[in-house]
């Protein structure tokens, strides 16, 4: 797992607005090539409602790929809760920005979901099946088994006191073209 340098890196980008901001490389915008990239940056305050804000975001963005509605909803599963672990434990009682940034390349849709909040001193135990670190506030910690569930990939960096990134991938079948 890679933490300190990449975290502090990550850290040190600065987000240019606290809106959605949009870019595209590669081919030119609009084209949609297999080598075109394009991102959205997404930046929010730690509070529970802004979760299905994410989602829809995160859903209405992967729509251009035209995804089956299987992938639809596994996306949104996995972006509905690593943000909620951003608010629930990444800043627990204390409200934080959360940022997310969604990025198409040819049929990968890839999420980064990233808080400044307490951070996570043991990631392999984070991640085991129903371990969670609030269990009186009934948590199922099912968290991370459902990110790699729906996800292909998961990757996990934190520093207690630091904060948590969590980047996920899913590949999206070839569809024909209609």
């Amino acid at each position: 797992m890679e933490t300190g340098t990449l975290l502090e890196e990550k850290r040190m980008e600065e987000i240019k607005s606290t809106d959605v901001k949009q870019e595209q490389t590669g081919t030119a915008a609009g084209c949609g090539g297999p080598s075109s990239e394009e991102s959205v940056y997404l930046e929010f305050e730690s509070r529970s409602h802004n979760e299905q804000f994410a989602r829809v975001v995160a859903a209405v963005f992967a729509a251009r790929l035209d995804p089956t509605v299987e992938e639809v909803e596994d996306l949104k599963t996995a972006v509905s809760e690593a943000v909620t672990n951003a608010i629930i434990h990444g800043y627990e009682k204390e409200t934080g920005m959360v940022h997310m940034k969604l990025t198409i390349k040819g049929r990968e849709f890839s999420v980064e979901v990233r808080d400044e909040g307490v951070g996570i001193a043991d990631i392999k135990k984070a991640m085991e099946p129903l371990y969670t670190s609030k269990p009186s506030r009934e948590r199922s910690g099912m968290g991370f088994s459902f990110m790699e569930a729906f996800m292909d990939e998961v990757w996990v960096d934190s520093e207690p006191g630091r904060g948590t990134v969590v980047r996920m991938v899913k590949r999206l079948e070839e569809r024909p073209a209609r």
